[in-house]
């Protein structure tokens, strides 16, 4: 039974190929993703380590706000610089240097423009000299405080040289210093991890980047020889009291990874889930290639039984060929893996700007496992039914000339009934209920299944109305006929495609309706013709100088002028995100909104449903903690209505020194009536010359930009479906050769009766142009029907428009068609080329 099972495979090796095919590209995503999340793990590990190879212990203050790597920017609590000669009294220290270290210095380059980081933080700190790690390469360190010393990276990008002139943004409006010093990395490395550092004199880095004078954001301590980081590390912390964390460097190298590595698994999960995806449709191809092969192999298998074949040989005759197929599959696609992997690497590298040094290319025990297990149970999952079908094959058959008869389609389309129904409750509780994502996606997939065991019932008379498009020639009418004859067949086939344009479809359902209903509440929301912002590409959001707005309130036409400021803070023990304005009356002007007065030190004003939800009221008082500072109590002033302005808080104007972001990152310049923007606008751009991150625009530029993330979604989202898409048109064409081959003897009798080569091709071509159109109509049907589930669930959050993407669900349909018509190109061409006399001849 071995021998023949493996003489079967060898002699259906196209076939399989193609269907294991699938496998290899779900697999492969698997593996990649496992991989490239190993090789920037060890690179990250690698990087930290050395990066804080001059450190032994190092003493920080607590941070007032703890924020994850993947929630945004950390902002250090500064350290006295009483407390070095603290420090330096602990056993056991040799020397403890204070040092600034922090996100926010944006060097303006040669070109006039800020220089972006798509990651790495731009380091501001300062100078303390050379070491074994960093070296000068030009110039010598900055010791006046109209002086700075850059890494080679930011000179090499900036396009500046020693003695230039050169102007940085930081917690302060922009400041020119002249360039004194050009430093690298030991490794004649230009920086490390792509790093862009700008060193200022102590005085200057104390004010410019952490906005106090005396304080330092880290003590770096090097212990006497003979005493170990560990044994100092404790000293320390028992000296300094439980308001500090004290790590040594190895400690501290291995949390920043980790930091890392966290927001890295976020980006593991996507690559999974499309993964996923990809394997649930090749689960359709593999269980319609073993279907048809069973179904093909009637007389053969009824032979094997006639010579004594059990059932149970017979199951795991089948489900033998899944599992070399799966581990074959499994192979190639952890070997593609590989390859997706380092270029994923590459891509990382490229992005981070060229410094992050990758780790050797490794594969773990993680996507081998993964990819074996995989690729070996999708493969036997979706042989499990063909076996079955093919263990109650009667020897009798083995007398008889015809394939095994379609079965009635009664069970399956109850089944699909209870199953989508099933998958609709589940995503409905998950929608409307509790808001579960697991218990969403569930429904999501429950129903998928449903509706592909629905979908034979739905073939016969969409198929049949589809197909009478082409019936004007015989060729048509026949490839109409081939469609419509095994409507199993033609259902799986179909759903394999239905997946990925359903998800599409809805994803860009979802997308749309949000980017139109939001943009229909900033029209409503924001009065104001002018918009000050910027295009943010790093944890801190662009920033420009508090005076633009005052300077613009003096424009000719000016009715009001508001900036905003915004951070995260923890308001009575919960961390939200607040605003802050100068004056929260002209906010109100600018948006339109209720008329608030100007907030005072101690003040606050929350929105009306934040306050409902959390029980306060006028004159209530709040606990709040900013980034910066010591606690303070502020007494709710004002409600608002969320509708008429931005954010659940607001604070007065006092609280934005403490701040992350000490500066308005949004200005809102409302015209009085008749005032043309096109009059206003140049000279509010004029004021921002000394803001090179940010610019002004009209009110409908800004909401378009805003808006165009949800265009830049809709685009990924396509990109990585498009595996799953590719993997359904491998099973269009899969299912046309085999039905060729199936249809052999059929074909020659017809090219016997005088079906020309060319009809022949039209003929197949219309067939899989039917399948391919039909299995987009129900993804694109379901895709909607999907879409607009959510939107309904999210008419809470504002999202209360649904948009149908009738263009796009349309171009959906011609793509089908033309996929359709290249699947059919080999299958049609062998089609055409059969012997006449051989095919009817063919057994």
């Amino acid at each position: 039974m071995l021998r023949a099972t493996l003489k079967s495979l060898l002699g259906r090796k196209l076939r399989l190929v193609l269907s294991g095919l699938a496998v290899v590209l779900g697999v492969m995503f698997v593996a990649g993703a496992f991989v490239v999340t190993d090789t920037l793990g060890r690179s990250f590990d690698s990087l930290f380590a050395d990066g804080f190879s001059q450190t032994d212990v190092a003493v920080e203050a607590k941070p007032k706000i703890a924020v994850s790597e993947a929630e945004g920017e950390q902002v250090a609590t500064p350290l006295p610089a009483s407390i070095i000669q603290q420090i330096s009294g602990t056993t056991g220290v040799e020397s403890a240097t204070g040092i600034v270290n922090a996100d926010g210095a944006r060097v303006i380059g040669s070109d006039g423009k800020v220089l972006t980081s798509y990651g790495p933080p731009r380091i501001g700190q300062n100078w303390v000299g050379e070491d074994a790690l960093l070296q000068l390469r030009e110039g010598r360190g900055p010791d006046k405080n109209d002086e700075i010393a850059v890494n080679a990276a930011v000179a090499k990008a900036a396009g500046i040289h020693l003695g230039d002139r050169v102007g940085v943004l930081t917690l302060e409006p922009k400041k020119t210093f002249t360039l004194v010093g050009i430093w690298g990395y030991s490794g004649n490395r230009d920086s490390i991890g792509g790093l862009q550092e700008v060193a200022f004199t102590t005085p200057v880095a104390q004010q410019l980047m952490i906005g106090e004078k005396n304080a330092f954001t880290m003590i770096n301590v090097k212990v006497k020889d003979g005493e170990t980081p560990e044994a100092v590390r404790d000293r320390i912390a028992t000296a300094v009291g439980d308001n500090y964390q004290v790590r040594t460097g190895k400690q501290l190298a291995a949390d920043s990874s980790k930091e890392l590595k966290e927001g890295l698994s976020f980006f593991n999960k996507i690559l999974l889930g499309f993964a996923g995806v990809a394997l649930f449709v090749g689960v359709f191809l593999i269980l319609n290639t073993f279907s048809i092969i069973v179904a093909q192999r009637t007389r053969e298998l009824a032979l094997m039984r006639a010579l004594g074949a059990s059932r149970r040989q017979m199951i795991g005759s089948v489900l033998l060929e899944a599992i070399i197929i799966g581990l074959v599959a499994a192979a190639l696609g952890l070997a593609a893996g590989v390859g997706v992997g380092a270029l994923l690497g590459f891509l990382f590298v490229q992005l981070s700007g060229g410094g992050f040094a990758l780790a050797p290319l490794a594969v773990p025990m993680s996507a081998i496992l993964s990819s074996l297990i995989v690729g070996v149970v999708v493969t036997v999952v979706a042989a499990v039914m063909p076996a079955l079908r093919a263990s109650r094959i009667a020897p009798v058959a083995a007398m008889q000339d015809v394939a095994t008869p379609d079965r009635p389609l009664t069970r399956v389309s109850v089944a699909g009934a209870l199953v989508g129904a099933a998958g609709a409750t589940l995503l409905g509780v998950g929608l409307y209920a509790t808001s579960s994502l697991i218990l969403t996606l569930s429904g999501i997939l429950i129903t998928f299944i449903g509706v592909a065991l629905l979908t034979p019932l739905l073939s016969k008379p969409v198929v049949a109305l589809l197909g009478r498009l082409f019936a004007w020639s015989v060729p048509g009418r026949l490839g109409r006929l081939n469609s419509g004859r095994n409507p199993r067949r033609t259902a799986i086939t179909a759903a394999a495609l239905m997946v990925g344009i359903a998800l599409v479809t809805g994803v860009t359902v979802v997308m749309n309706s949000a980017k139109t209903s939001l943009s229909a509440q900033a029209e409503d929301t924001i009065k104001a013709q002018i918009v000050i912002n910027g295009d943010q590409n790093s944890p801190r959001p662009p920033s420009f100088d508090p005076a633009v707005l005052r300077q613009a309130s003096g424009i000719t036409g000016v009715r009001a002028v508001a900036g905003l400021w915004n951070d995260q803070a923890v308001v009575n023990g919960k961390r939200t995100y607040v605003h802050a304005t100068e004056d929260l009356a002209q906010l109100s002007e600018a948006f339109g909104g209720p008329a608030l007065a100007r907030l005072k030190p101690d003040q606050i004003a929350v929105s009306t449903q934040e306050a409902t939800d959390r029980h306060w009221q006028v004159g209530s008082t709040l606990d709040v903690q900013l980034s910066r500072g010591d606690p303070e109590k502020l007494t709710i002033a004002a409600t608002y209505d969320e509708d008429t302005m931005p954010g659940s808080y607001f604070l007065p104007a006092a609280a934005t020194k403490e701040f992350s972001v000490p500066q308005p990152v949004f200005g809102f310049v409302r015209l009085t009536d008749g005032t043309p923007v096109a009059q206003a606008l140049p000279q509010v751009k004029a004021l921002l010359v000394d803001s090179p991150e940010v610019s002004a625009e009209d009110r409908t530029a800004f909401i378009e930009g805003q808006a165009s993330t949800f265009d830049t979604v809709i685009t990924m989202v396509q990109v990585l479906l498009a595996l799953a898409i590719l993997i359904a048109v491998l099973g269009v064409v899969n299912t046309l050769a085999l039905s060729v081959l199936e249809r052999t003897r059929e074909l020659g009798l017809l090219r016997a009766v005088g079906l020309g080569r060319a009809q022949t091709m039209r003929m197949v071509t219309v067939e899989a142009v039917v399948i391919s159109v039909f299995g987009a109509l129900l993804g694109v049907a379901v895709g909607a029907g999907l879409g607009a589930a959510v939107v309904r669930a999210l008419n809470g959050e504002g999202i209360t428009d649904l948009v149908l993407p009738w263009t796009n669900m349309g171009l959906y349909l011609v793509l089908a068609a033309v996929v359709g018509v290249l699947a059919a190109v080999l299958p049609s061409i062998k089609a055409a080329r059969l012997n006449v006399l051989a095919a009817i001849a063919h057994d």
